[in-house]
């Protein structure tokens, strides 16, 4: 076991508050984690901060009219008393504004150079003539070479996730003038990743054996490898950031993904002062970056390169990041407005905040995308959290206060043994529960983790239900003592054991049922019993209370008007133009074949990685194509029935052994197939969970 637990969550840039997919994202998951490390007496640290530099906060800065100081300071308390008030526990939440992070960040950039690590090069880059400057990435659009999506920025694409600089997009447009840029030389410094390929890649191995890092995460990086690692420019012409520490780089600042997760360090610094060096140099600490999956290249990649050419840190043990979560089958889009914030949640719904906690908690997007909708958080809300848990605890407390003055009786020997004879199913999950929980949380299965809790709850419920204590009260005063006696003890481990989850629901049941430090960590050793005489708070409160269609109306009819808007806009010409229906007409059967001709068919199962138009041509797209053992290149006539952008991670089936063919100067190694009626296509996709490589047979 590591002697020490430093976990961190993506520092979010101070350009705006939370929505609930930063929650589910990379905030939420982490404070599950801490807790319940803390839970179990391990010595760790939770570190975050506000991202207050780059070029997002200066466009943003324009566009709300602030200097970029002022929308810092206006963002990053946003961000801080949002993530207080749903109970993420942050040891600290730090900004990168600080001067402790800038020297930090200088100190580091020394080191690397001082040891020779940079490459230093003068390059064009794009210059915005009518803004009279150097357009830094995210100051830059245009179309991704690699999916086609025509809102790529300059150092990324959203859509396919792609790693870019702003000289590959394609018709790149500054955001500032909406002018074509043109190429100014300019001079910089570059991380040259590709010379730390063979590391990363057998380090990244090393994890994956040890830790299990998540497959989509693995996947990536092993795919980010595979393409060749590029040199990395970390300065930018830009006045809003961390100064490069060299006397000939003014007017030069530290590209914002470098002195971003430095922030980590210098955010543990300013909360240790004297001790941070027990976390970041201390071989036995195990680092675990909480992040989303558009982050996965700069915590699993270039950070842990930078830490390992600097050469006095440790390295990530894990990087458990979760997908994207989506908002009523539509993707989240702040630009848009189409979107649940975390204050205005947390504003019209007092008092709730388990109730998104437990909501985000049970669709987190683990291993692939999920959906939020107001109706699932109030059927979660209503049929789980108030029907299962609530109605236990509220049924147990009354009857005790009603019929035991709120006390744990004293019951003979003969009835309690038989109770507990009933209980024998429910005592097997509560003895389990600490072993269950650490194994789920530990493998970042936090959904699991909290289906496990209800699980338990339900099986609390039928022992209630079937022992029908409010009966047994008339007839065997001491069989109904018992039954309240063992479930009190069931709520006294939820109690401790839903604090990871639901903090604020586990805090009213360890005052309800005065629960002493000593009482929590017999519950944890499970020693723990209810002893005779205990007294239980007589309260008229419910743990939750019901939400009602009338009070999610408003918030559903708000997100279908925002949802109608961009399905209006996102409408074709092709689809305004449609104005008469043909009749459907099949094509003739091809003339029979034998069954030694289709056998010479090697058909494989595939996922389209990549796709791209072919120049000069509108019918063709240039697909990489998946198959499990190998990539392959296929040129597709389909451009004028998909765009690229549109079939990344589409399931195909692919004629495997076609002779290659070049079309339009590249080769073509297969063909995917496809259905249609000739003026429309579809994919002929495999369903269920087979791997890519399979034989169709």
């Amino acid at each position: 076991m590591p002697q020490k637990y430093l976990v961190t969550s993506a520092l979010p840039y101070a350009n705006g508050p939370f929505h609930i997919g930063h929650i589910a994202g990379a905030y939420l998951s982490a404070d599950i984690y801490v807790r319940w490390l803390r839970l179990c007496n391990e010595d760790v640290v939770f570190v975050c901060g506000s991202d207050e530099h780059g070029a997002a906060i200066t466009i943003q800065a324009k566009r709300e009219g602030k200097t970029p100081r002022e929308l810092i300071d206006l963002y990053h308390e946003q961000l801080k008393q949002g993530a207080a008030r749903l109970g993420i526990s942050f040891d600290i939440y730090h900004r990168t504004s600080d001067p402790i992070h800038h020297q930090t960040s200088q100190d580091f950039f020394k080191v690397l150079y001082d040891k020779g690590v940079f490459i230093e090069k003068v390059s064009e880059q794009l210059y915005d003539e009518t803004a009279q400057m150097f357009l830094a990435d995210r100051y830059v659009k245009g179309t991704c070479p690699k999916c086609g999506h025509d809102a790529a920025y300059g150092d990324q694409c959203e859509k396919c996730g792609s790693s870019l600089d702003p000289l590959d997009l394609i018709n790149p447009v500054s955001t500032l003038s909406g002018s074509t840029p043109i190429l100014r030389q300019t001079k910089h410094w570059y991380l040259p990743l590709g010379n730390y390929t063979e590391w990363v890649s057998q380090w990244i191995d090393e994890q994956q054996n040890t830790e299990t890092w998540k497959k989509q995460v693995y996947k990536q990086c092993q795919s980010w490898i595979e393409q060749g690692l590029r040199d990395r420019a970390i300065t930018r012409d830009i006045d809003w950031g961390v100064p490069v520490p060299l006397p000939d780089a003014e007017g030069k600042v530290l590209y914002v993904w470098m002195d971003a997760p430095i922030g980590y360090i210098s955010a543990t610094k300013a909360l240790l002062p004297d001790t941070w060096q027990d976390y970041w140099q201390n071989p036995d600490t195990k680092l675990v970056h909480f992040i989303g999956k558009d982050n996965i290249v700069f915590h699993c990649l270039i950070f842990p390169i930078m830490l390992h050419a600097h050469g006095n840190f440790v390295l990530p043990t894990n990087v458990p990041a979760n997908q994207f979560l989506n908002l009523e089958g539509e993707k989240l889009s702040t630009s848009r407005n189409y979107a649940v914030w975390l204050l205005d949640y947390l504003n019209n719904f007092p008092g709730m905040e388990d109730v998104l906690r437990y909501t985000l908690t049970a669709i987190m997007p683990e291993t692939k995308d999920s959906d939020f909708s107001w109706k699932d958080l109030q059927t979660r809300n209503n049929s789980e959290l108030v029907a299962i848990l609530g109605n236990l605890v509220n049924r147990v407390i009354v009857l005790l206060n009603k019929n035991f003055e709120g006390k744990i009786p004293d019951v003979l020997p003969d009835p309690r043994a038989i109770i507990e004879d009933a209980a024998f199913e429910l005592r097997q999950y509560q003895k389990a529960l600490h072993q269950n929980l650490n194994g789920y949380i530990h493998r970042y299965e936090f959904r699991n983790a909290l289906q496990e809790i209800l699980n338990v709850a339900r099986v609390a419920n039928k022992f209630l239900t079937d022992t029908e204590p409010w009966k047994l009260i008339k007839t065997n005063p001491d069989q109904a003592g018992a039954v309240l006696t063992i479930c009190a003890e069931i709520i006294a481990y939820f109690a401790v054991y839903l604090e990871p989850f639901l903090p604020f629901s586990a805090n009213k049941l360890r005052h309800w049922l005065l629960l002493s430090d000593e009482d929590i960590e017999a519950i944890k050793n499970n020693t723990f019993t209810m002893e005779t005489g205990r007294r239980i708070l007589n309260t008229n409160e419910y743990l939750f209370r019901k939400i009602e269609d009338a009070e999610i109306a408003p918030y559903i009819a708000q997100l279908e008007a925002k949802r109608q808007t961009m399905l209006d806009a996102q409408k074709t010409v092709a689809e305004a133009t449609t104005e008469t229906q043909t009749v459907a007409t099949h094509t003739p059967v091809k003339e029979a074949i034998t069954y030694d001709d289709f056998a010479k068919l090697d058909i494989r199962t595939a996922t389209i990685i990549a796709a791209e138009r072919v120049p000069k041509a509108d019918k063709l797209l240039k697909l990489t194509i998946d198959l499990g053992f190998e990539q392959r290149t296929v040129v597709s006539g389909i451009a004028e029935h998909y765009t690229p952008e549109s079939i990344v991670g589409q399931r195909v089936l692919l004629l495997a052994n076609l002779a290659p063919r070049k079309l339009r100067g590249i080769e073509s190694n297969g063909m995917i197939l496809m259905a249609g009626d000739g003026k429309t296509l579809q994919f002929v996709s495999p369903e269920g969970e087979i791997e890519n490589g399979n034989v169709v047979s």
